[in-house]
């Protein structure tokens, strides 16, 4: 029987959303999360980190001035933006916190460490940081997944900084 599965260093390289307002979810994407505008073409725009031709695409094509899928309908659930170090992703929340932009969960899942949030436009995303996998849990040999509380001060501690805006206050609801 000949082996179906794709390669192991298969990835998925971006994100192309529509969007009803343009500047607002540049303004989003690029001030909050910190990616790159590379490109801004009035109806689309591209954005990226460290130079990739765009891991963000958004448009208003089909969209402009229109709204969010609603509860029940079929759709994206959201997408993960994978950070290399765990302390990136302490960085990524503490801009989305210093932005005054809430989140909507947070979960150590034993392989990664994720935050939950949605843009302007309600698309979900999921910031993460994985674990080496020699480290992730295993029963049986297979991964097993844990949707255990995220120790935000352990996170935050990544940034090697008092919290003196009182962040862990503000996250401490979703324990």
């Amino acid at each position: 029987m000949t082996n179906t599965s794709i390669p192991a260093e298969t990835r998925i390289g971006h994100v192309h959303l529509k969007v009803a307002d343009l500047s607002r979810a540049i303004g989003f994407y690029r001030d909050y999360l910190g990616f790159d505008l590379l490109f801004d073409m009035g109806s689309a725009a591209f954005l990226s980190a460290g130079g990739y031709h765009h891991h963000i695409g958004l448009n208003t094509w089909e969209s402009k001035d229109g709204q969010p899928a609603p509860s029940g309908t079929t759709g994206l659930y959201h997408f993960a933006i994978n950070y290399p170090e765990r302390k990136d992703l302490a960085v990524a929340l503490k801009r989305l916190l210093d932005h005054g932009w809430s989140i909507d969960g947070a979960s150590d899942h034993g392989t990664h460490e994720a935050i939950y949030l949605h843009d302007p436009d309600f698309n979900g995303i999921e910031l993460a940081w994985d674990r080496l996998p020699s480290e992730w849990p295993r029963r049986d040999g297979m991964v097993t997944f844990s949707r255990e509380p995220l120790n935000f001060a352990s996170l935050l501690g990544e940034l090697g900084e008092p919290d003196e805006a009182g962040y862990l206050a503000v996250l401490s609801e979703y324990k």
